[in-house]
C-alpha cells in the first residue's frame, strides 16, 4: 500500500528554519530516520522508503507554497495515490507552539498553501497541522510566519518534530481515525 506524505515550505535559504517551513522540517526528519536522501524532481524534492510494509512517498513541494497544490496534484496522479492515502503537513498559527491536529478534511482556513491544495484537489485530504503560535502585532502575520523560530522555540523543535514526524507515519500504519485519537493534543 502507497501512501503520499507533503511537507509544505518554501524552497530557498532564507526561508530555512522559519515558521512557515515545518512541513519541511517534518519531511526532513522522516528522511533522517529512513536514512533515505531528498532528490530534486519534478515540481518537488522526493524520496521514499518502507515503513512496517507501507510504502511512503515524500514530497517537499518546490512550488513555493502559494503553489503547493500543483505540486500536490501531480505526485498524486504519477504515483497513482489516493487522497485518502496522502496526508500534507502543515504550519497553523490558529494553534499553539508544538500542539499537533490531524483532521480527515477541513477547510485552509486561510492558510495559502492549504488554499491551492484545496484549490487543486478539494477539501477533502487529509492534513496535520502542527502549532507554531500566534505571538505577534496586528498586521504582522506574515513575517511572524516567515520568520525564524526564536531561540527558546528552537529548543522544543526537535521534539515537536518527532512527534508530528510519528503521528504522520502512524497515519500510514495505524489509518487516520486511530492516530488523531491518539496524537491529536
Amino acid at each position: 500500500m502507497k501512501f503520499l506524505l507533503v511537507g509544505l515550505g518554501n524552497i530557498g535559504a532564507e526561508y530555512e528554519l522559519t515558521r512557515h517551513n515545518i512541513g519541511f522540517l517534518i519531511a526532513d526528519y522522516l528522511a533522517d530516520e529512513a536514512n533515505v536522501s531528498f532528490k530534486s524532481d519534478r515540481l518537488a524534492s522526493t524520496t521514499q522508503f518502507r515503513h512496517k510494509g507501507k510504502q511512503i512517498h515524500l514530497v517537499k513541494p518546490s512550488t513555493y507554497m502559494n503553489l503547493s497544490g500543483k505540486a500536490v496534484n501531480y505526485w498524486m496522479q504519477l504515483l497513482k495515490v489516493p487522497i485518502g492515502q496522502t496526508l500534507i503537513i502543515t504550519d497553523d498559527i490558529a494553534l499553539p507552539l508544538g500542539k499537533i491536529r490531524m483532521r480527515a478534511k477541513g477547510s485552509s482556513a486561510g492558510h495559502n498553501g492549504l488554499q491551492n491544495v484545496e484549490e487543486t484537489i478539494g477539501s477533502n485530504y487529509p492534513r496535520l497541522r502542527v502549532g507554531i503560535g500566534n505571538d505577534f502585532p496586528r498586521g504582522r502575520q506574515v513575517d511572524y510566519v516567515l520568520s525564524r523560530f526564536s531561540e527558546e522555540e528552537f529548543t522544543e523543535l526537535p521534539k515537536i518534530i518527532k512527534q508530528a514526524g510519528e503521528a504522520a507515519l502512524s497515519f500510514c500504519t495505524a489509518g487516520i481515525e486511530r492516530t488523531m485519537n491518539f496524537f491529536n493534543n
